[in-house]
């Protein structure tokens, strides 16, 4: 899971207590949402979610080589977050993310992001961000005790 620490990104791993600084590229990604809401705890104990996944290292996931267990399960219990993910991997890699409902795509360029956004069907929401290695609020206290 990614995670700012200190400010910085980093990637947690058991139940958070193991911490790993990571430096992934700050790509542009587009998120939409189905009007649907997703009941968590259905998912996590669905029989069929997989509960063996092998464990990768921090290089694979950044290299993008990882799968969200969430995935399959959600796509059929939700056929609006399936008809969404099938949407948006028209024009890019997408996935879900955790559980959902949103979906993502990840773009290399803001002008990629939003050409996409302004294409987006009426029945799906969705806005554009930058992914970031250093936290807002870093950035934010840094200028504010300069200023002072």
């Amino acid at each position: 899971v990614p995670v700012f620490v200190r400010g910085m990104s980093a990637f947690a791993e058991g139940v958070g207590e193991k911490l790993q600084s990571a430096e992934p590229e700050e790509k542009w990604f587009l998120v939409a949402k189905p009007d649907v809401s997703i009941a968590t705890v259905d998912i996590f104990t669905h029989p069929e979610l997989k509960r063996d996944s092998k464990k990768r290292p921090l290089n694979a996931l950044l290299a993008g080589v990882y799968e969200n267990d969430c995935e399959k399960i959600v796509r059929t219990l939700y056929p609006e977050v399936d008809k969404a993910l099938s949407w948006l991997l028209e024009y890019a890699p997408s996935r879900l993310t955790g559980t959902g409902a949103c979906v993502f795509a990840e773009f290399q360029t803001e002008q990629e992001a939003k050409s996409i956004l302004s294409k987006l069907p009426n029945w799906l929401h969705g806005f554009v961000a930058k992914g970031v290695n250093t936290s807002p609020l870093m950035h934010t206290l840094t200028t504010h005790s300069l200023e002072q």
